[in-house]
């Protein structure tokens, strides 16, 4: 009942609103729900866009939005002055805000549509209130923190009817959906193993948690950035990358790369969900004889590997190994001794067929049958459409979705495919943390209706944190 209510309250206001355009338009461009809907052509057809998370990768994302030429910047959110202050400069005729849920208390009825680019740990829940508020939502990969956010996003996506987009770019590339044509071609027969592998982390792991706090920096709002995670005091260092690397925050070397890395696997092969994993991991001495644990730290290296179920584009099971640390997969023996491949530049993606190879690197780029002799000749009947200027175009089609309306256009990483895409690469770090559980080399296998690991009961409390009072979804 109490979210029947809110939904006529959120009719209520948007009647009045469409009645009051006049004051609405205090505003440089009145936002196009407010002046009629999803079918409604706003002046200019443009969407009103605010962004939380202003620097860094945000930075960037709301750039790539307002070089779209369908979209303003309406407002800018950021917990932390100095990473805001080049998107300040650059949109001077956005309001600014710390607090994005004072953002979405006071404006929700001015802007259409919200990009999130902070810590993994505040995806979800800034991403979920957008979307009850109606909001079209683009989320930087990973989606979620944790699988069951994931879930969450996913069927939030369907029940609001918004228009979403994952922040993995390469999806949009040519590469990946080249490497799908071929399969279809039955260049390289039938796929049963994929391996991807990243360079990554760049950033500090498997160490302990810093025991002398630092001063908080004046421009940064520390309980703000804590959000859902626990309290903790500031230390050194952790703003604005190294959170990368600790559980409370991040998602490790899988959060930053595997849905780069792991799409292409994904819409070449139509997997969904994996029914196992496995995991091993480097470890790090504190002297000569002794390993260091430190589980709140991700590790500084790992091998996973992940059972998908048969689909319709396979004979059977596929395996699929992640690699991070510098671990890469066997050269490929139809390589000549000279010839480079994807893993020399560190990131990669390894498909392998009965009849044949292919690989592409980072975004899918460099998309290569092997032996790269095979590319002179290979055809393949193109079956999915391009999406102008590939990566860059990501933003664009977002967009373009957000204004022709839920349901309207396909796009390259909705949360109907990057929800579970999420899901795969947070299993996966349930392996790596059953290591800090005393765990060991031990196959969890997952039962993806409950959303639990079937025979290690203790590394089911990630599958869904808890969060700090006052920050729950």
């Amino acid at each position: 009942m109490e979210e029947i209510k809110k939904d006529q309250e959120a009719a209520s206001r948007r009647s009045f609103l469409k009645t009051s355009a006049i004051a609405a338009s205090a505003f440089m461009i009145v936002p196009r729900h407010v002046l009629g809907g999803n079918g409604f052509l706003a002046p200019s057809d443009r969407l009103i866009v605010a962004g939380v998370g202003a620097g860094g990768k945000g930075e960037s994302d709301i750039a790539m939005f307002a070089k779209s030429g369908k979209a303003d910047i309406g407002f800018l959110c950021d917990v932390d002055e100095r990473r805001a202050a080049t998107s300040r400069k650059n949109f001077p005729k956005a309001k600014f805000y710390k607090d994005w849920r004072e953002m979405y208390d006071k404006e929700s009825k001015n802007f259409d549509a919200v990009s999130v680019s902070t810590p993994d740990h505040n995806h979800a829940i800034i991403a979920h209130h957008a979307m009850q508020l109606g909001k079209h939502v683009y989320v930087q990969k990973p989606l979620t923190h944790d699988i069951y956010e994931a879930r969450m996003l996913t069927e939030a996506a369907k029940k609001y009817k918004v228009v979403t987009q994952m922040g993995n770019q390469g999806a949009s590339n040519d590469g990946t959906r080249l490497l799908s044509e071929w399969y279809d071609a039955d260049l390289i027969g039938d796929v049963h193993t994929v391996y991807c592998w990243t360079n990554r982390p760049v950033w500090p792991q498997g160490i302990a948690w810093p025991t002398t706090k630092a001063e908080i920096p004046k421009e940064l709002d520390w309980n703000l950035w804590l959000g859902t995670a626990p309290q903790k005091d500031y230390v050194d260092k952790l703003v604005p990358f190294n959170w990368r690397g600790w559980w409370d925050y991040g998602t490790g070397a899988l959060g930053d790369m595997g849905c780069h890395l792991m799409e292409a696997p994904f819409r070449v092969l139509d997997i969904r969900y994996a029914k196992d994993v496995q995991a091993s991991v480097g470890s790090v001495y504190v002297d000569e004889f002794k390993k260091g644990v430190f589980p709140e730290s991700c590790p500084p290296s790992s091998h996973i590997t992940l059972t998908f179920p048969k689909t319709a584009k396979t004979k059977g099971d596929v395996t699929m190994h992640w690699m991070d640390g510098g671990i890469q997969p066997e050269r490929p023996i139809e390589l000549l001794p000279d010839e480079k491949w994807g893993g020399e530049e560190g990131n990669g993606t390894l498909f392998i067929g009965t009849k044949g190879k292919m690989y592409a690197s980072t975004y899918s780029d460099g998309a290569t049958l092997l032996p790269k002799s095979r590319m002179k000749d290979a055809k393949a009947k193109q079956k999915w459409a391009r999406v102008p200027d590939g990566s860059n175009g990501h933003y664009k089609q977002w967009v373009e979705g957000c204004i022709a309306g839920y349901g309207k256009t396909e796009l390259s990483s909705s949360f109907e495919t990057a929800g579970p895409l999420t899901e795969a690469l947070l299993m996966a770090n349930l392996a790596v943390r059953g290591h800090d559980l005393k765990g060991g080399v031990k196959k969890l296998l997952w039962d993806n209706a409950n959303m639990r690991v079937t025979n290690f009961e203790e590394v089911n409390q990630y599958v869904k944190r808890n969060y700090r009072e006052g920050w729950t979804l």
